[in-house]
């Protein structure tokens, strides 16, 4: 495992890793909203190359070692007027966001992937399988949503939050970490203190952006409801989601896996905004089970 740079055709360079054999079928990881790649716990990546993918995580764009489009600034003030409804120029969506993933395929020399996407990064994959279908071999959309206003929605207590800050420098983020960590995760799968502590630090290490963040706000609150359209996909669909999911309430995953055709709906009652290091295991088994779906996993 070596951190790499790969300059697509766009000119966005995207930070990555890989696990496991470069000949198994490739498996993509697309993490959240202002999370880089370190989100995804190594372990987890080697679990699922022990399970026979090529795993690639990468940091999305403004996160981590990523290209940071600093010269397109945004202010809280327009992220408060897209949610309520205003309709403005953002620095980019979704669909960009996914040309990014189909990028670093491209510049992997990758045909196609089994995509799994947690968060914003399953709006991603969605986003993905819809536009890009011919390299999705299959999709898994982890705590995520159509994009449907009526589904998946925040909870009211944390509005805010995600543009709240814990002070100035490498302790105030690391503070309002803690303090998201607290407010998304359950009682019952929380990482412990000290490892979320750990996590903010590493994260803000690798390069963290309060701007890259609101970019990828304004990506969000701009997505267009993707729920008939998922009704096109064809690959084989698994859906997660935690029953105590507070950020991306759980109708979001249920509305996922009735809008596409045969999806597979894995809902893990105490479960919150998060993948538990007690269910990486199972996480990886349901991963691995949806991708021997596809036909092209055995090539």
């Amino acid at each position: 495992m070596t951190e790499r740079l790969a300059t697509l055709d766009s000119g966005i360079t995207l930070a990555y890793e890989t696990f496991g054999d470069a000949h198994d079928p490739a498996l993509l990881l697309i993490m959240g909203l202002g999370c880089p790649m370190n989100w995804w716990r190594t372990e987890f990546c080697e679990e699922l190359a022990a399970r026979g993918f090529h795993v690639i995580r990468y940091d999305n764009r403004d996160t981590g070692r990523s290209t940071r489009l600093d010269d397109r600034p945004v202010t809280r003030r327009q992220v408060a007027a897209t949610a309520a409804g205003s309709r403005r120029h953002v620095p980019y969506t979704l669909s960009d966001l996914a040309d990014d993933a189909v990028g670093l395929l491209d510049a992997l020399g990758i045909d196609a992937a089994h995509v799994v996407g947690q968060s914003m990064g399953g709006m991603v994959a969605q986003t993905m399988a819809i536009e890009h279908p011919d390299r999705v071999l299959s999709l898994t959309s982890i705590m995520s949503t159509t994009g449907r206003r009526t589904v998946g929605w925040q909870h009211p207590r944390l509005a805010g939050m995600l543009l709240a800050t814990g002070g100035v420098g490498e302790d105030g983020y690391v503070r309002q970490s803690m303090r998201s960590a607290r407010a998304i995760s359950s009682r019952l799968y929380g990482l412990p203190p000290a490892a979320v502590e750990e996590r903010a630090h590493e994260t803000y290490g690798r390069g963290w952006s309060i701007q890259g963040t609101m970019r990828h706000m304004l990506a969000v609150l701009t997505q267009p409801d993707r729920t008939h359209v998922l009704g096109d996909v064809r690959v084989p669909t698994l859906v997660i989601h935690g029953g105590a999911d507070r950020m991306v309430d759980p109708s979001g995953g249920r509305a996922t896996a009735a809008a596409v055709p045969g999806a597979m709906l894995l809902m893990v009652p105490g479960m919150g905004h998060e993948i538990p290091v007690a269910l990486e295991g199972l996480f990886a088994t349901a991963i691995a089970r949806n991708a021997r779906r596809s036909h092209a996993h055995t090539r």
